[in-house]
């Protein structure tokens, strides 16, 4: 079933169920959808991938709202931030832990020979491909860091 049939369905559930909330959060899912299916240059259906990184953006900006609301003692508005993050993220595949991709950053690193900082660019574009929606990248960017840092001992 494509994204956009699991949150029409979402709504649905939420408009019987009368759930303002997560309502809100579901129709701003759909407004991206539609946003992205009528933007300049867009061919046909929208990418499972690019479906992914969509809602991955969504998710960020919500924490990153929530992460100002609270600097201002905005609490009410954070966590009604926080609970559409957490609406976004249901549709989005599950994350793995640190250590798992870890391991995997492990084995890119091994596979393409990386020595140093200089190949952080070959292993993150290799790393970015492997654990899209998997991982968040600023996790990805800071062990890639990590374990190439590591290589320099």
């Amino acid at each position: 079933m494509s994204l956009e049939q699991q949150i029409n369905d979402a709504i649905k559930t939420a408009m019987l169920a009368k759930d303002k909330e997560k309502l809100e959060a579901l129709r701003a899912v759909k407004s991206a959808i539609l946003l992205a299916k009528t933007s300049e240059g867009f061919t046909g259906e929208i990418k499972p991938e690019d479906e992914i990184k969509l809602l991955q953006k969504m998710v960020k900006q919500r924490k990153e709202a929530a992460e100002i609301y609270l600097a201002k003692q905005r609490d009410d508005l954070a966590q009604a931030e926080l609970f559409q993050a957490g609406i976004i993220e249901t549709f989005l595949p599950e994350q793995m832990s640190p250590e798992e991709v870890k391991k995997i950053i492990s084995g890119i690193i091994t596979e393409l020979n990386a020595t140093g900082m200089k190949d952080m660019g070959k292993v993150m574009q290799k790393a970015t491909q492997t654990l899209a929606g998997k991982a968040d990248n600023k996790l990805v960017s800071g062990l890639v860091k990590e374990l190439l840092g590591a290589n320099l001992q």
